[in-house]
């Protein structure tokens, strides 16, 4: 395994940081387990869950597991893009770079729909008050997580809105919650295609939605969210020279194409330099 690097603190309010270590409260049906992720040495991760039953703890260290990337085999990505003329360098700096997902699919499909069109700090914003309004507590540690998608499905319009999402977004969210919950959209099927297709009927869910939701939900490295602006920037910039050159959407696409089943892991790859 590649060298590792645990991620900091989450800005919407469901992992902690305790010493050198991260917690998650993670529900698996209507079971909780607390999962404990430690770093005792630079190549490895140790993981603890404490739950009811040792099924309910051994899915949910599955799902963080899930989450870091800490199982992905990044050797033919290293392999194949080390000397690229774009994204080597940073690949022969950060060969541990991970794209960090989430654990739960529905969650990164929330997530992505707070996200919308609105800086980032004003979406984790938006999350810390779902969490806190209407997520599940753990009454032990206090740590929270996400509400079901059932129970998002089922909350008024007008309390999500009062959470500083817009209305459009309110009843995008709502819709894809009931399609969650119904299991039209079943995002842990093996054909996650159908899932996307169910889901971008909904007015108000397009391609950079279901692109967050496959790279970030369904570990798939083969998605870009093409038309985030952090990547509009970048091949903007990289494409023409000009620092305030803003590429579109489709040449995003067209920038990343050559990167085949690995587009999205050089897009974080570009994206951490540019924030780094």
């Amino acid at each position: 395994m590649w060298p590792f690097r645990l991620p900091g603190g989450a800005p919407d309010g469901v992992l902690r940081r305790r010493g050198h270590a991260i917690e998650r409260l993670l529900h698996v049906d209507d079971s909780q387990a607390v999962v404990r992720v430690a770093q005792p040495a630079r190549d490895r991760v140790l993981l603890v869950a404490g739950a009811d039953s040792p099924d309910v703890a051994e899915e949910a260290i599955a799902r963080m597991r899930f989450a870091l990337g800490v199982d992905d085999d990044l050797r033919p990505f290293y392999d194949r893009f080390r000397f690229d003329p774009v994204i080597g360098p940073l690949v022969r700096a950060r060969p541990h770079t991970r794209v960090v997902r989430r654990p739960d699919p529905f969650e990164a499909l929330a997530w992505a729909i707070t996200e919308q069109l609105i800086e980032f700090e004003r979406a984790a914003a938006i999350q810390r008050r779902i969490v806190f309004r209407l997520g599940r507590r753990c009454q032990r540690t206090g740590l929270r997580d996400l509400p079901t998608a059932a129970k998002l499905g089922a909350t008024a319009p007008a309390l999500l809105q009062s959470f500083d999402l817009s209305a459009g977004r309110a009843a995008a969210m709502r819709r894809a919650a009931r399609e969650v919950a119904a299991g039209r959209a079943d995002l842990a099927a093996p054909d996650h295609e159908r899932a996307w297709r169910r889901l971008r009927a909904i007015p108000g869910i397009g391609s950079w939605t279901i692109e967050m939701l496959a790279l970030y939900g369904q570990g798939r490295y083969d998605q870009l969210p093409a038309g985030d602006l952090g990547y509009l920037r970048i091949v903007g910039r990289l494409s023409s020279g000009n620092p305030r050159s803003v590429a579109t959407e489709e040449e995003v696409r067209a920038f990343f194409a050559p990167y085949g089943e690995w587009k999205g892991l050089a897009g974080v790859h570009l994206l951490r330099k540019a924030v780094s």
